[in-house]
């Protein structure tokens, strides 16, 4: 595998094994691989400052978190 290419996760449907389950089996590797949240960030283009903002609210958030978790435990 060179620069940027991944391989893409796949199952092996078992003897006797539902196709339910196999898709199952499927989307938690996709999961895993985090296929899913890729597609969604690369959907549309970002510009630079709508970066910024959403790592800056998603830092507050974090820290709000962490803030609320410390009380609680106090």
């Amino acid at each position: 595998m060179e620069g940027g290419e991944h391989q893409m996760p796949g199952v092996r449907v078992k003897d006797g094994e539902s196709f339910e389950r196999a898709l199952r089996r499927f989307k938690k590797r996709c999961e895993k691989a985090g296929i899913l949240s890729d597609l969604r960030k690369h959907s549309h283009f970002e510009k630079p400052s709508e970066r910024r903002k959403r790592k800056r609210s998603a830092a507050k958030r974090k820290l709000r978190k962490l803030k609320i978790k410390q009380s609680k435990t106090r």
